[in-house]
């Protein structure tokens, strides 16, 4: 049954229930709702269904996966189910990201504002990602293209961008519909980055500034080798496996030497330990196999 409105709002979650609350109490509260709210939930171990079927809200769709395919799988998933909805836009979020009231009314504005003046139709519009002291949220900001302020005025205070996270990210059905969904396969790191470059293939996406959203992460760091820990390790595994085999499909071995190179320096001003070193340049010997498939509708 296709949706008789547009939006859907797709949340990934893991075990993160009383965030997770915050964030659909929030997309629930926007001045422009989403018609409908896919919750997806990754296997949870917590409280995460019991909290969900306490929203009463009639635009909630709850859906559990068999097991923990990580944000990369749950996005994946989210985005097909919308999209085999029928939904024309797909506003994606963390489950520990709250939109301001605005967020996604800006967001729609910008996208069908910046097609009505210039013709051209972005790929995406994300939102300013702060963190929960209002500063700039270092993990999430997007990369701009080099003509970045071409439509930046007063009147269209949109700066043209050419990948960011999926933290408060509205995508349009055309850039889904030809160019696929999120890789699942890659678990977790890099999928919003790879995803976001992959569709602004066709035309870059607009960051838009006034259009907010708080990201409650523990600290406020960005991604950087340098940074790797016992217990984050893991998750730059996954990092540097993914970025190795974007960086080959993409740009070839020169790209990979770069990234090589950018992981190597920033793991030694880091003073990153030699074990864990290893363990990252392992992950990227792995990327240079890894060719996860594209999956479009």
């Amino acid at each position: 049954m296709a949706l008789t409105s547009t939006t859907a709002a797709v949340i990934v979650t893991f075990n993160r229930s009383a965030k997770l609350s915050k964030v659909i109490d929030a997309v629930l509260a926007q001045t422009v709702r989403p018609d409908l709210v896919y919750v997806i939930d990754n296997a949870s171990t917590d409280d995460t269904g019991e909290v969900v079927a306490a929203k009463t809200d009639p635009s909630i769709r709850y859906v559990r996966l068999g097991e923990n395919s990580g944000g990369a799988g749950g996005f994946h998933e989210g985005m097909k189910i919308a999209y085999e909805q029928g939904a024309q836009f797909l506003w994606i979020m963390d489950d520990d990201a709250y939109p301001e009231p605005d967020a996604l009314r800006l967001l729609l504005a910008g996208i069908n504002d910046f097609e009505d003046r210039y013709s051209w139709k972005p790929s995406f519009a994300c939102s300013a990602v702060r963190w929960i002291d209002g500063s700039l949220c270092e993990m999430n900001t997007p990369t701009p293209v080099w003509d970045w302020p071409r439509f930046y005025s007063a009147e269209t205070p949109y700066l043209l961008v050419k990948s960011c996270s999926f933290v408060s990210v509205l995508i349009p059905r055309w850039a889904v519909r030809e160019h696929g969904f999120p890789i699942k396969d890659y678990f977790i790191w890099f999928d919003d980055s790879e995803y976001t470059q992959r569709i602004a293939k066709s035309y870059p996406g607009i960051f838009c500034p006034d259009s907010l959203v708080i990201h409650d992460t523990p600290d406020n760091k960005g991604v950087n080798y340098g940074l790797i820990t016992k217990g984050n390790l893991w998750k730059f595994r996954y990092g540097a496996r993914n970025e190795t085999s974007f960086q080959l499909r993409e740009r070839g071995i020169y790209g990979v030497a770069a990234f090589a190179y950018r992981v190597r320096t920033e793991m030694a001003e880091g003073e990153v330990p030699g074990k864990m070193r290893r363990e990252i340049y392992r992950s990227m010997l792995r990327g240079l196999r890894f060719k996860p498939a594209i999956v479009r509708p």
